[in-house]
């Protein structure tokens, strides 16, 4: 019983959900993308840093 009453809860809550369209999805991942690799140039260069750093010691 308790089951029926999940699936039913999904059910309504899945109606209640708004999709973003197309261009939203563009957005969105264009800007994950641009992220990811902004923060793997950081890291680069922390990590050249550091190893410049103690090389030199």
């Amino acid at each position: 019983m308790k089951l029926i009453n999940f699936f039913k809860s999904v059910g309504t809550e899945m109606k209640a959900v708004v999709w973003p369209n197309g261009h939203q999805t563009k957005i969105d991942t264009s800007i994950v993308v641009g992220m990811s690799v902004l923060f793997a140039i950081f890291f680069a260069i922390i990590d050249w840093a550091i190893q410049s750093g103690l090389l030199f010691l």
